[in-house]
């Protein structure tokens, strides 16, 4: 944090002739001037915080204050808000120091927040409706082990936010290791422990379909994309996305949600109070979630770029998001019971950094719906050496089904060249993969029935809490030898990951 003293930061000392050409590290480097939002922030800022306040009044308020008291209390608190907003709005500055984003912030107790570019999960910029109405935009960033969003710097140009965006992630990557293509795990030499042998033998029961099946060039190859440009993955169809959205089973509910309370006013000869209420509150439940996901995920783009995977999304709020390659820990493929007909599929993925409450509201988002060719193209593109079609599940034993005896048949994993595949789910059927260098830590785990029928559970857990891999009810022997196998593929993933000195 080379910042000097004696002038302010946002005033440079300019530098004699003679010593522009001098190395950097003769002396400290001189920061670049913070640089402050755009003057219509506090505006948007203050309107968004005023509309809060004005409805924490209530008509409750109305009604006891009066007309003209309710105004001048309304009054008053707005312009308290745009007042804090652009006092705020005076405070708050960022700059680029070295590797590090400064951010200048606080009303009353001032903050100075540095956050290093290597810890970066993913940079999203989002443009609400008001702030796309004058061409402005958010910039949200999602730190490792951050507890909250970072540095949602609000409100930019978008052309400024686009330029600190692609600065921020080329800083980024070049501070960390380029991430292999497709890392191979390494073979355990013949005079390993016979433990080892034991997970290999595993490893090669497990392992079918073709060594190297071929994925679209277009997908996996980016060694010539430079700067901004980007290679289009896919986009998702918004008609696909609208009947996807019809076929969520909560519409089914509906018609019945509706009925019982209308029947019940028919037979007593009056519709009360908590009839209304529990039929309003049953069609705002069952709209609102396919509601929010055709909003959020409407004109669904995902491109590949040289800084990571883009993602372009929203109808009424747009977001385009990047994530840094090498940052997704895993992904979730899904087949609903309703899609299977139409063939379609939808996959999720976890990065860590983004919580549990964002991934609900979609922003973990891979692919919202298409088809299994498509998914395994996206997938690819996620995950390099992961083909989708190429996974097959080695069963669990029979006697699991005292455990899962409608799942039994469902349940099951395999060792990818690349990443570790689970399968579960009945009625929803979902494929989890994890990439061999991405494994935090490999449990097993074993109850006392499971004891008694000689199973056991393996776990692969994954960076930021996300959800992890589980391969239940395995025969025990067959469960330790995984555990090994895995924590071998994990290390020499690593291995093949790390930098070259």
């Amino acid at each position: 944090m080379n910042e000097p003293t004696a002038r302010p930061p946002d005033v440079p000392a300019p530098l004699p002739p003679d010593t522009r050409a001098a190395p950097a590290a003769v002396g400290p480097e001189t920061p670049e001037p913070r640089r402050r939002l755009h003057p219509l922030s506090p505006l948007l800022r203050g309107l968004r915080y005023a509309v809060l306040a004005v409805a924490a009044i209530s008509w409750q308020g109305f009604r006891s204050l009066g007309p003209e008291r309710w105004s001048m209390a309304v009054a008053g608190v707005a312009i308290l808000v745009l007042v804090g907003s652009v006092v705020s709005y005076l405070v708050t500055g960022y700059h680029v120091v070295g590797r590090e984003l400064r951010i200048y912030e606080g009303l009353l107790v001032r903050r100075t927040r540095a956050i290093p570019v290597e810890r970066l999960q993913s940079v999203e910029l989002v443009q609400p409706v008001l702030a796309r109405l004058f061409g402005l935009a958010e910039l949200r960033l999602e730190v490792v082990g951050g507890a909250r969003t970072e540095a949602p710097l609000a409100y930019l140009t978008r052309d400024e936010a686009t330029t600190l965006r692609r600065r921020l992630l080329n800083l980024a990557a070049a501070a960390r290791p380029a991430a292999p293509a497709a890392p191979s795990p390494a073979a355990p030499s013949p005079n390993a422990p016979s433990e080892v042998m034991t997970a290999a033998t595993v490893d090669q029961t497990v392992r079918s379909g073709p060594a190297g099946s071929p994925i679209d060039p277009a997908v996996r190859t980016v060694a010539d994309v430079t700067g901004p440009s980007e290679r289009l993955v896919h986009t998702v169809n918004n008609r696909d996305l609208f009947v996807s959205q019809l076929l969520r089973p909560q519409w089914w509910l509906l018609p019945i949600a509706v009925a019982v309370p209308v029947i019940d006013a028919v037979l007593d000869g009056q519709l009360g109070f908590f009839g209304i209420a529990s039929t309003v509150t049953a069609v705002i439940g069952a709209v609102s979630a396919p509601v929010r996901v055709l909003l959020g995920d409407w004109q669904f783009t995902l491109a590949q770029a040289a800084d990571g995977l883009r993602i372009r999304r929203g109808l009424l709020e747009t977001r385009s998001s990047t994530v840094p390659a090498g940052r997704i820990q895993s992904v979730l493929v899904e087949w609903p019971l309703l899609w299977r007909p139409a063939g379609w599929v939808r996959a999720n993925m976890h990065v860590a950094g983004v919580r549990v409450e964002q991934q609900q509201q979609g922003r973990s988002s891979l692919l919202p719906v298409a088809t299994v060719d498509v998914a395994q193209q996206v997938v690819a593109a996620a995950l390099p050496g992961v083909v989708l079609r190429d996974v097959v599940i080695r069963p669990v034993p029979d006697r699991a089904k005292w455990f899962a005896p409608l799942r039994r048949r469902v349940l099951g994993y395999q060792l990818g060249p690349a990443a570790f595949a689970t399968r579960d789910g009945l009625l929803t059927r979902r494929l989890m993969l994890v990439p061999y260098e991405r494994i935090q830590s490999v449990r097993v785990r074993q109850g006392p029935l499971q004891r008694r029928l000689r199973l056991a559970t393996v776990f692969v857990d994954v960076a930021g809490g996300g959800q992890p891999g589980v391969a239940p009810h395995l025969d025990v022997a067959e469960a330790r030898a995984l555990a090994l196998a895995l924590a071998e593929h994990s290390r020499a993933a690593r291995r093949s990951a790390a930098p070259t000195t």
